[in-house]
């Protein structure tokens, strides 16, 4: 059973009201209609599952636009605070012709018959929601005469399970449909001294390696290592390293403030990275697999001439040695490593439906002093789509002994954020020979 501590959403007002572009328009006239519902926008709640494997992504700004695949689903996504009926409407329309969609909600379906050619806002009809949590509209084209089924910019919603505690994505369309990036905060002893290494251990369980996802296990103050899946036929270990000087372009970067490649393994490319900040990154592609545990240290030690390296080493059991990414020279900085942490994020907007995670387990850190500290404290944190509560399915703490994160997949349960938690120090102390690393 999971220890997490399950989070009561705050109680913000919402407006129920639509805008001015939510009407239906006969001629010159406009006449306001479902004043009364919730506007959910398509853009940032919606995405296109074909038979549950990933999809051209069928969703634009502006909402569905491009629906013409009838394996094609789109699911749209909200969360309500508790159980009961709905009403649901969708403004929408066809490019030409008629078309005939699916619109279903848990057993309920209904179908829906559009021929208007101009944007209108059209009843679908009463749903009931079993449960409180996340709910799932989902359509499904049935017939087109035209190229594609519908285009659609927004779902409204009424209903005696809406009020004030339904949550969605309401602007930020990017990041939300990104989902929550989660962490853990590793918490060192006071008196641990001055740290020089950093181990840290993951196993992504079978069928959580989704496409998108970063699992990173050894983050520090100034950088970031770990694994991802790139690909259904790509995946990498990365090591990145942040430049002193604060900006998303590489280029801009002064010469005295530049990440210096010192070495890479073999396999390993390296370069500039940009808009999430700027630095050195490398990266090995490497078809690592979910179900098994890889381990990963990192090394960071002051240099000369007020500078730091870092070296980042992964340890593959099919391989049965350490092997290294990078060592990389940080220019204006003196330090040991600080903040250890992990985190979970999926950077492929398109992937933002689907739930992965990883249990991160082991945590040592090894001090100037020659002594392994063994770390089983964390507190879990999360970014700002969660802080503001944009999406709501993120979790982290312990199971079965072991740290963990999840996210994304409009899973209803959640934990509460800058929550500590603590496993059980398991005492196995890594078993490595520095001088033989290489």
């Amino acid at each position: 059973m999971k220890s997490s501590i399950i989070k009561i959403v705050g109680i913000i007002t919402i407006a129920l009201t639509v805008s001015t572009n939510c009407k239906s328009e006969t001629g010159s006239k406009k006449k306001t209609i479902f004043s009364d519902f919730l506007s959910i926008p398509m853009a940032g709640n919606s995405w296109a599952v074909k038979d549950n494997e990933n999809s051209v992504q069928t969703i634009a700004k502006s909402g569905v636009e491009h629906w013409d695949n009838p394996a094609n689903k789109i699911n749209t996504y909200f969360r309500t605070g508790r159980s009961g009926k709905i009403e649901l409407a969708v403004r929408l329309r066809v490019k030409s012709g008629k078309s005939k969609i699916n619109c279903q909600i848990g057993h309920d379906s209904k179908n829906l018959s559009i021929s208007n050619i101009e944007f209108d806002t059209i009843r679908i009809g009463s749903f009931d929601l079993k449960d409180a949590g996340y709910q799932t509209l989902v359509l499904s084209g049935i017939e087109k005469t035209a190229d594609t089924f519908v285009e659609i910019t927004n779902l409204f919603i009424k209903g005696e399970a809406i009020d004030q505690s339904v949550r969605f994505v309401k602007d930020d369309f990017y990041w939300g449909r990104r989902g929550p990036s989660v962490h853990l905060g590793y918490e060192i002893p006071a008196d641990a001294g001055d740290v020089a290494y950093f181990y840290n251990e993951i196993t992504v369980p079978t069928g959580n390696d989704v496409e998108g996802s970063y699992f990173m296990a050894n983050g520090f103050a100034e950088g970031y290592f770990g694994i991802q899946v790139n690909s259904t036929t790509e995946r990498r270990i990365l090591f990145s390293v942040w430049s002193p000087f604060k900006t998303d372009k590489p280029s801009d970067i002064p010469e005295d403030q530049k990440i210096i490649l010192l070495k890479k393994g073999n396999d390993v490319r390296a370069g500039a990275f940009g808009n999430e900040g700027s630095g050195g990154q490398s990266y090995r592609k490497y078809i690592w697999k979910s179900g098994t545990t890889y381990r990963f240290l990192l090394k960071g030690i002051p240099s000369e001439n007020n500078s730091t390296d870092y070296s980042a080493y992964f340890y593959a059991p099919e391989i049965g040695k350490w092997e290294l990414i990078a060592s990389f020279r940080r220019p204006k900085t003196t330090t040991y490593l600080k903040h250890p942490h992990s985190f979970l994020e999926n950077f492929m907007p398109q992937n933002g439906y689907l739930t992965r995670m990883a249990y991160y387990t082991n945590q040592w850190v090894f001090n100037t002093s020659g002594q392994w500290i063994e770390l089983t404290k964390a507190n879990f944190t999360a970014d700002a789509t969660a802080r503001k509560e944009a999406r709501l399915d993120y979790a982290g703490g312990t199971e079965g002994g072991k740290f963990y994160l999840k996210n994304c997949g409009f899973f209803s349960e959640n934990t509460l954020i800058d929550s500590s938690f603590s496993r059980s120090g398991t005492g196995q102390k890594p078993e490595i020979d520095f001088t033989l690393l290489p």
